[in-house]
């Protein structure tokens, strides 16, 4: 009997420093892991915030492209028939539009929704404007008439996913 009590005399301290020997090796593993996933973490947002910074000026830069003025002071519209124009203004839209397309990866989901809004909204600005002149009109007369019917609206949709765009900006980073 008092083998067994020599025996649990080494065994129990022994085992309490084994315990707490694997418990400081897992706490210096941990905090290892942790200042490797920080460290990795850090470089993420080194590389990934000028990308979305950048994403975040090219949809400005569309938006600003395909306001009503900047469209048409960018194309001619006195060698167009209207309706040749309307084609022209619309596929210019859709161009700029698809080339900054994949920019939406680096925007919240409610930016991007500004985004497209502002495109069909100025499609639709562009449409109806059209449709509202004789066919015979030429693409200065539909120029005017969009002038016209973009600076009735009340919401300027380009100018407020600028903006919401820019209040997000200055929230995220």
């Amino acid at each position: 009997m008092e083998m067994v009590y020599d025996l649990l005399k080494i065994t129990i301290p022994a085992g309490l420093v084994l315990y707490l020997a694997y418990l400081l090796v897992r706490s210096f593993l941990q905090k290892q892991l942790d200042e490797i996933a920080f460290g990795v973490r850090q470089k993420n947002q080194e590389i990934v915030v000028p990308i979305r910074l950048q994403a975040y000026e090219r949809i400005v830069l569309l938006l600003e492209r395909i306001t009503p003025a900047n469209l048409i002071s960018r194309l001619s519209s006195s060698d167009y028939s209207a309706e040749e124009f309307q084609q022209i203004l619309i596929h210019e839209i859709r161009n700029e539009f698809n080339h900054n397309l994949s920019q939406q990866v680096y925007m919240s989901d409610s930016a991007w929704t500004y985004v497209t809004t502002a495109v069909e909204q100025t499609i639709s600005v562009i449409n109806s404007s059209a449709n509202s002149l004789e066919k015979k009109a030429k693409g200065f007369d539909l120029a005017r008439a969009i002038l016209e019917n973009s600076a009735g609206e009340e919401m300027d949709t380009p100018k407020q996913a600028i903006r919401y765009i820019k209040e997000e900006i200055q929230d995220v980073f």
